[in-house]
């Protein structure tokens, strides 16, 4: 009760939200900042795949490098569980993904006004720190977008949080997919830390995915991380 009291008594006190413009800009500029400095990385990927109504688990653990133009390369380090899931799901999954960097897709599936309409609902504090609620619409019926709501941090206006589902559903075989993503601040960039899914699959059933994310190594642009710092020592 006194945590309840005390939340309630911040949200009060707390300034107004600036609109849903302000924040998309402010997010939009200091987005691109991050990715200016931020000149590639290395880390591991471990995905699990359940369905319950077969009792199928598979585990898939990888290392990920990425280029500063986004461009990916996996590497399976270790694996185990269900042989069709790791080669029909896990591996399917990674084979997508990087095809997709490679292609320069990034502009099309990242969270712009360019490929969604944003409207602001409301505030919230996540592990401690203020955000920013916005519902995001897109403006295409593209499977890599997400139809949802995202939480803005307040303080370096980064996207911590994605939920929703596809716009277009990727697959015949699936329908009912919920996601969410999760992002944490390593060193001065925000990446993800977890992804989260839950599909119903036409005969398999409910079927769960999860990746966490973790031993990032970054890479920094010298001359843009200065400018970085420099805006983060502004703030």
């Amino acid at each position: 009760m006194l945590y309840q009291l005390l939340l309630f008594a911040a949200l009060q006190n707390a300034p107004p939200a600036p609109d849903a413009d302000v924040i998309v800009e402010r997010m939009m500029r200091a987005d691109d900042i991050r990715r200016a400095a931020l000149a590639g990385y290395t880390g591991m990927r471990r995905y699990r795949v359940e369905n319950r109504r077969f009792n199928k688990r598979a585990e898939v653990t990888v290392r990920v490098s990425c280029q500063q133009a986004g461009a990916k390369t996996f590497e399976v380090v270790e694996e185990s569980g269900s042989g069709f899931i790791r080669r029909r799901v896990i591996r399917k999954m990674l084979d997508a993904e990087r095809e997709a960097s490679t292609k320069g897709e990034r502009e099309e599936t990242r969270i712009t006004p360019r490929n969604y309409d944003f409207v602001l609902v409301g505030t919230d504090i996540t592990d401690g720190r203020s955000s920013y609620v916005l519902d995001i619409v897109p403006k295409t019926a593209n499977r890599f977008l997400v139809r949802g709501r995202i939480w803005v941090d307040a303080d370096e206006y980064a996207i911590t949080r994605i939920e929703g589902s596809p716009a277009k559903n990727p697959s015949f075989w699936t329908s009912k997919i919920q996601v969410v993503h999760r992002y944490e601040k390593v060193g001065t960039f925000w990446l993800p830390v977890l992804n989260q899914s839950r599909a119903e699959v036409r005969i398999f059933g409910p079927t769960e995915v999860t990746i966490e994310y973790f031993d990032y190594a970054t890479k920094e642009e010298p001359a843009q991380a200065e400018k970085y710092a420099a805006v983060e020592a502004s703030r």
